[in-house]
């Protein structure tokens, strides 16, 4: 212990009290004083830090020079001391703020993590390509070399390896034989999946085989029938479409319905028969046969649309190689020709061939005399009468022995095959394994992408001559204005109009950018438009926002390549205007002040008939998925989401793999929760199957006003054409009037009194006026047609079975009383009347309950089909038809099976048939489930299977018990206390005309 610089002797005991004090004499203290001694071991310490920072010294340094007074022999107190800078200096202009408490809450840090998000797979620079981009941008603004074409076909029918194989011809880098492309799955989801879920664009600059360039907009479009709602997104926006055939599978389900949908949205067609390598490698089968193979395959396609076009204006479309529109090519291995393109490559080899005429007798019944050399159109008039046709000869047999040269002959011989055939080939390749050097051989003997381009110029206008057809289709407005005049000649200066068809997430997945195509004007970054929602009209004009265009890409799928301007005719993707879309949108400038119009919302040939019920996993994350659901809504095109009065959130799809997909991002992608799902159930539909047996009629709560309606079954199809756009409100009334007359033999005032079909202006369902002015003052009544519209759309929109949407039903207005008054005829008085009296004239009409039904179409051998029988015969489905496929061991199976039934079916089919059994199930149509749902006499015991005649019952009551129904309908909800006394009196007169 150190007292006044000496060290007490611990002996020394008499000096210190008890308690250590000094109480000794007073010593002198010859040393320096304490504080003196401490000063200066605190001086060294400042002294070792100002040599370990010369900034914080050179600063103290400074400040001293600044103090008046001396420091070197002042006494600085401890409290006064500075060694390092205050906040102030270092941060002059920074401002302090002190919080009374922490607004941040516990569980979120207060720096966050980085999160790196990898659901994408993009080009961290623009890639290489044979063109320059300059170049391509300025293709941009020439129409004429411009096509919007979609790349469309069945399930692995070889759209994305199509794509890839024009992605190499034009990208530097991707021409990797060994290395599998998949460029437009650009989702790790789909990578892992192997299938194509969205569709994405690609914007190319490919030349014709006359070397002339044209800038290709293409679209890669999925091809399972779950995701059909992609493509017709994407058809909205092309001009043609590019349909892509397995010659080996052919004619399949999707491809019939991609058929039917292309003619429905007149778009040009061609063709392209892929994987014709499977006839060589697979099949096996000689040239002859594979000849008949390619024709069978094409003349399938012809008949379907052969009944597709037969009656149209340009009378019937038909595809054939002779004619141009057929190409064929497999894509795996990197080669395309048409037939122009492989007699030019005879021409390159033979100087005196013309191969245009060369061409022309390629395909079909011509034979070749090597004697004559001459062409005949009979093998029996050929010098030896044993003469194969042209296309076997000089293309197939070719093909053959090239693939026989590069698979089975040694490397020896191959060198001399490819040195005859002016093929360069390094000696690195000729060491690759079989699959990448049969690639490399094929894709330079048959060059670029010329035949294939010069197919598609050809044959799918440019968006120019195509403006005034896809106008008339898609626009609502009046075509004759300055505005419709604009779009019909897709002029560049006139006023800006975009068509928005998709949603593309951003990276982070935290926004979405819009993608569409430009109709007319030109657009610039940081315009102003107006966004015209789906919901927009002129008389309600709600459903309209005001944005800015912040920036333009041309969207290349794995990398996007920024722009600043571009015009009519070209493809865009626009950030900044996507937060008031939700599915598609109209796009306008601002400055046009006159009465706009949007285009029609796409129309799809499929329904969102199966949902789900979820919630969160933690309920306090319901916000974060409700958010995730509003982005799920605008990813997916036909995805929609709905709040049951239960309070439980439904997620509607196609079907199973759909909504996986759905669920998978919205877990990983959107909201980042985790959420239970429930049991997939379906949507049903209600119906009625005869005509109300009394007049219905139900007065407003003010007792003013009574109308009297009845309910009856619309014609067979009728609900088919109106959903299919074959009739329409906006018709002007004297079509609409001889369309009901000729196809159902309406009379002409009912045809000529249709009010308005419901739910929607393309709902299953059809209002009708059927009151007569000597009974009903037609101008008062007229006053209030739109409030009775509403109420039977309303009631459309939710049937009194189970809240479920009425089908199939025309409501048939007899009588109306409307008071003079229009403070007694208020909307809040007629809709909810209209709606009432609806209900009970359905509940009057004996009503059914509808179910949806899947088509489903199985690819297996021959030996299953007893198996795939038993499968659908314990799910309530049953075989319509048997077909074998030609060259070919398998068998295509179609079938009808119910929805319900149809969960799991997938799984119960290849364990039946030891995975040898493909199918596809997509929506077909709506079918009456058996029973009437309203019989109380039936007893539902649970965990037991009902009978099919309890089926209607079960299925209505469940659904109620589930949307936090009553179990029963309760007649007294819709039945107004006179018409209850009615119904009394009805029952009585009944009851004793039977006695």
């Amino acid at each position: 212990r150190v007292h006044g610089g000496n060290i007490r002797d611990p002996m020394d005991e008499d000096l210190y009290d008890e308690f250590g004090n000094y109480i000794g004499p007073e010593v002198e203290d010859d040393d320096e004083p304490q504080d003196a001694w401490i000063e200066d071991a605190e001086q060294d310490a400042a002294d070792e830090d100002d040599q370990q920072s010369p900034q914080r010294g050179a600063l103290l340094d400074k400040n001293a020079m600044e103090d008046d007074e001396p420091s070197s022999r002042a006494v600085v107190l401890h409290e006064d001391k500075k060694f390092y800078p205050t906040s102030d200096e270092v941060y002059p202009e920074a401002v302090t703020r002190v919080e009374d408490e922490d607004t941040q809450p516990l569980t979120e840090p207060i720096i966050k993590p980085i999160k790196k998000k990898n659901f994408h797979k993009y080009e961290k620079t623009l890639p290489a390509t044979t063109y320059k981009k300059d170049y391509m941008y300025g293709l941009t603004s020439h129409r004429p070399l411009i096509r919007n074409i979609a790349f469309v076909g069945h399930l692995h029918h070889g759209k994305t390896s199509l794509m890839d194989y024009l992605i190499r011809q034009t990208h530097v880098e991707k021409d990797d034989p060994e290395k599998e492309l998949r460029y437009t799955d650009y989702r790790v989801d789909e990578i892992d999946r192997q299938l194509s879920v969205k569709a994405c664009p690609m914007t190319l600059v490919l030349p014709t085989l006359s070397g002339k360039s044209y800038l290709l907009n293409i679209m890669d479009c999925p091809g399972h029938v779950n995701f059909a709602d992609e493509m017709a997104a994407s058809m909205r926006l092309a001009d043609g479409i590019v349909l892509v055939v397995d010659v080996v599978e052919g004619l399949m389900l999707g491809t019939e319905r991609l058929l039917r949908y292309a003619v429905q949205e007149r778009l040009n067609i061609t063709l392209v028969i892929n994987k014709i390598d499977r006839l060589i490698l697979e099949l096996k089968i000689p040239p002859a046969d594979a000849y008949h193979k390619i024709k069978f395959t094409i003349e399938d396609i012809n008949a379907v649309l052969a009944g597709l076009t037969a009656g149209r204006e340009g009378g019937i479309l038909r595809l054939s190689p002779e004619l141009g529109n057929v190409a064929f090519a497999s894509s795996l291995f990197g080669w395309s020709f048409t037939l122009e393109s492989f007699a030019k490559t005879y021409s390159y080899f033979f100087q005196n061939v013309d191969h245009s005429r060369l061409a022309r007798r390629l395909w079909g019944e011509f034979y070749f005399d090597r004697e004559t050399r001459r062409f005949v159109t009979q093998a029996s008039q050929a010098s030896d009468g044993s003469a194969q046709r042209t296309f076997v000869e000089f293309i197939l047999e070719p093909l053959y022995k090239l693939y026989s040269c590069a698979l089975s002959e040694s490397i020896e011989h191959l060198k001399l095959t490819t040195l005859e055939l002016g093929i360069k080939i390094k000696q690195s390749e000729l060491q690759l394994d079989p699959k990448p050097l049969l690639r490399v051989v094929l894709s330079r003997f048959f060059g670029d992408t010329g035949g294939l381009v010069s197919m598609i110029v050809n044959h799918i206008p440019d968006p120019e001559t195509n403006a005034k057809n896809k106008i008339t289709h898609t626009w609502t407005g009046d075509r004759e204005s300055t505005l419709g005049r604009a779009l019909c000649s897709c002029d560049p200066s006139g006023p800006l109009v975009i068509q928005i068809t998709k949603l593309y997430e951003k990276s982070d997945c935290s926004s979405f950018d819009a993608f569409g195509r430009i109709m007319s004007g030109t657009l610039q970054q940081g315009a102003t438009v107006k966004v015209l929602g789906e919901g927009y009209t002129t008389e309600d004009k709600e459903d309209m926002t005001i944005k800015d265009v912040s920036k333009l890409w041309l969207f290349e799928t794995r990398y996007r390549m920024e722009v600043p301007r571009l015009s009519a005719g070209m493809w865009v993707l626009l950030e900044g205007v996507s937060d008031s879309i939700t599915k598609t949108a109209t796009l306008i400038a601002e400055d046009v002040e006159d009465d706009v119009s949007i285009f029609r919302p796409v129309p799809y040939d499929t329904k969102a008939v199966v949902k789900v019920a979820i919630e969160p996993l933690n309920p306090s994350e319901l916000p974060k998925m409700v958010e995730g659901l509003r982005k799920i809504n605008k990813s997916y095109p036909l995805a929609t989401t709905k709040v049951e009065e239960s309070g439980e959130h439904v997620v509607f799809g196609t079907g199973e793999l759909y909504l996986d997909c759905v669920l998978h991002d919205l877990r990983m992608m959107y909201s980042e929760i985790e959420v239970k799902v429930a049991d997939p159930i379906v949507s049903f539909s209600e119906t009625v199957v005869e005509t109300s047996s009394l007049k219905c009629f139900a007065e407003t709560p003010n007792k003013k006003n009574k109308l009297t309606m009845i309910a009856e079954p619309l014609e067979k199809g009728l609900a088919e054409d109106i959903e299919g756009g074959a009739v329409s409100m906006d018709m002007d009334k004297r079509s609409l009037s001889q369309f009901f007359q000729s196809r159902y033999e309406w009379d002409i005032l009912a045809s000529r009194s249709i009010w308005s079909f419901g739910p929607t202006r393309r709902g299953p369902n059809i209002l009708v006026d059927d009151t007569l002015p000597e009974e009903v003052d037609k101008v008062l009544f007229g006053s209030v047609k739109d409030s009775v519209v509403q109420g039977f759309q309303w009631g459309c929109r939710e049937g009194p079975l189970c809240d479920e949407p009425i089908r199939n039903v025309k409501f048939r207005i007899l009588d109306a009383s409307i008071s003079t008054e229009p403070i007694y005829r208020g909307s809040g008085q007629i809709i909810p009347t209209a709606r009432r009296v609806a209900y009970s004239a359905f509940l009057m009409a004996t009503p059914r309950l509808m179910e949806p039904i899947y088509r489903v179409e199985v690819q297996a051998p021959a030996d299953c089909v007893s198996a795939i029988d038993q499968v659908l015969a314990r799910r309530r489905g049953h075989i319509t038809d048997e077909v074998p496929k030609p060259g070919t061991p398998l068998v295509t199976v179609k079938a009808f099976i119910p929805v319900m039934d149809s969960f799991g079916f997938e799984t119960d089919l290849r364990s039946h048939t030891q995975g040898m059994g493909f199918c596809l199930s997509v929506f077909d149509h709506w079918s009456i489930v058996p029973g009437d749902p309203l019989d109380k006499t039936i007893v539902l015991r649970p965990l037991e299977p009902q009978e099919p005649s309890h089926l209607a019952r079960e299925f209505m009551v469940k659904t109620r018990r589930r949307k936090g129904l009553s179990e029963d309908v309760s007649i007294s909800k819709f039945f107004d206390d006179p018409m209850l006394a009615q119904l009394a009196r009805q029952d009585t007169e009944m009851g004793s005309s039977y006695l």
